[in-house]
């Protein structure tokens, strides 16, 4: 049996490449482009490492692990473990993916059942089915322009979740309406309680206190002294830690509301399990909202009819 190993080398380095150019979009990384074919080049070595040693350890499943390991570093470089990690695992999502899309693929075009000429019915599932090189380099870019279509699309709809929708909050028997906006990147929550933390900008809060009140609620926070919070609302007030984007942690004075209403999608939002920060600055220059929603709200709470 003929074994034509440069070609097998040159299909397996453009199937790799594909497969890390993959994982580069979806990570959105901006790595250069060279770093992506040395990684590719380092993985197409599996092919005369199989053929030359095939009872090496790079060929069982620990060495193949390790081997990926070094795929990555190779065309990522290693900046830290959470990077790390998150394109490995994407560059075996990307690698099941697409062999699994090519793999179905090629099960469909198959007949399962087959017919002898002496009469013998045979059921082939699948395993051991040889796949040519042909289909390989046909279904290998089709499989792969698939699966990064339907990534993009995923982001497209992840980017029409970050939006603008009216907010009507609900404090001492008292209703005020506002604009809010759904950021998937605030995941705030009570420790205590697992409640989600919005938060509200000082021009909207306004409307409940009067200007005595909220003197002493400014001050109340700047010394973090709960004890001179104005008397009607010290029950009403409540301490979450939170961690700065330097990384010092501090705490958020937050209020406990009657009720929280989000029109979202033509369908209202109504919940009490919430709290609301006290952000005492506009939250925008513009003052375009002055609400910042938790998507858990919209995941996890029912949906009424507007």
């Amino acid at each position: 049996m003929a074994i034509y190993l440069d070609a097998i080398w040159i299909l397996n380095f453009f199937l790799d490449m594909m497969l890390l150019l993959l994982t580069q979009a979806l990570a959105r990384d901006s790595t250069q482009k060279w770093r992506i074919c040395l990684g590719a080049f380092v993985a197409s070595l599996l092919v005369p490492i199989s053929v030359y040693y095939p009872d090496t350890f790079i060929s069982s499943v620990a060495g193949k692990f390790l081997y990926s390991v070094l795929i990555i570093i190779c065309a990522f470089r290693f900046v830290n473990l959470h990077r790390f990690m998150r394109l490995l695992l994407l560059f075996y999502f990307t690698t099941f993916a697409v062999g699994g899309g090519m793999v179905a693929v090629h099960f469909l075009f198959q007949s399962p059942v087959g017919i002898h000429a002496n009469g013998l019915i045979t059921y082939n599932a699948g395993y051991g089915d040889p796949v040519s090189w042909l289909f390989v380099i046909i279904a290998f870019p089709i499989a792969w322009k698939f699966t990064k279509n339907r990534m993009d699309k995923h982001a497209v709809e992840k980017i029409k979740y970050e939006q603008f929708c009216p907010v009507t909050i609900q404090i001492k028997n008292k209703a005020h309406q506002t604009t809010g906006y759904i950021d998937s990147g605030n995941q705030l929550t009570d420790p205590l309680t697992k409640k989600p933390v919005i938060i509200c900008d000082e021009a909207f809060l306004r409307h409940w206190f009067t200007e005595q009140e909220w003197r002493a609620l400014k001050q109340a926070e700047e010394d973090l002294d709960l004890e001179n919070l104005p008397t009607s609302w010290q029950h009403d007030i409540q301490l979450v830690p939170y961690q700065g984007i330097q990384g010092r942690s501090s705490f958020l004075f937050t209020i406990r509301p009657d009720q929280l209403t989000v029109y979202y999608d033509d369908q209202k939002i109504i919940t009490e399990k919430v709290l609301i920060g006290i952000q005492f600055a506009s939250l925008t220059r513009d003052e375009s909202y002055h609400c910042l929603l938790h998507p858990q709200i919209i995941k996890l709470e029912t949906l009424y009819s507007a």
